[in-house]
């Protein structure tokens, strides 16, 4: 923790307050550390009990992902409220759980939208790496009735997923662009030079093509 206090940084918690996040250690800097300490469970347990963002950001490089029982992430999910934590803790660890599945399913339903967005974002796995069995037509449903009207990271999964059925899978692009193009969800968004909009009609096709010109 004292380590983590000398690296904290006035105008790097300034920029990431912007986003949500309360911390001010430099990303890079945090890593390094991450890769000095290797995996270490127990630390990583002792950091995220702390309830600091940054020490929590280290807890989730340092953990093994597969040691989690299912109803400690189901926890942990619900207590990652800063946009980083949440985000790391998803795709470093809850992804490489063998419970991932089973939270995946549990979560997509919960009334609380972050914790409903960690369940997107798993389908979004799932959609691209291990679609067998999932009902994208059903989830595209899901989606059309609800992305417009949705709380903001709730609404960024869906769209996300959205997004990857429509890159993904050639028989819903589509109407995955339909369904894009009518709710305008993103459409808006400011993009900067070089990056790809996040409105995913534009997404979409940019992603096919790139795939495509290969």
């Amino acid at each position: 923790m004292a380590e983590l206090a000398e690296l904290e940084d006035p105008k790097t918690r300034e920029v990431n307050e912007k986003h949500g996040d309360d911390h001010g250690v430099n990303l890079s800097k945090l890593r390094a550390l991450a890769k000095r300490l290797k995996t270490q469970q127990e630390l990583a347990s002792r950091l995220w009990e702390t309830d600091d963002t940054a020490a929590r950001l280290l807890a989730i490089l340092i953990c093994r992902p597969k040691a989690f029982e299912r109803d400690e992430l189901d926890v942990m999910v619900r207590e990652a409220r800063t946009p980083k934590v949440h985000d790391w803790l998803v795709n470093y660890a809850v992804k490489k759980n063998p419970h991932s599945e089973e939270l995946r399913q549990a979560w997509s339903a919960d009334p609380d939208p972050v914790v409903a967005s960690a369940g997107w974002a798993l389908t979004t796995e799932r959609v691209a790496k291990q679609p067998e069995g999932l009902d994208l037509a059903g989830l595209l449903d899901v989606i059309e009735a609800e992305m417009k009207d949705a709380p903001e990271r709730l609404q960024w999964a869906m769209n996300h997923c959205l997004a990857q059925i429509g890159i993904e899978h050639a028989e819903y692009r589509t109407r995955a662009i339909d369904i894009g193009e009518r709710l305008e969800v993103l459409k808006e968004y400011p993009t900067s030079s070089g990056c790809t909009s996040p409105f995913a009609p534009i997404w979409i096709t940019e992603m096919v093509r790139r795939e495509h010109d290969k």
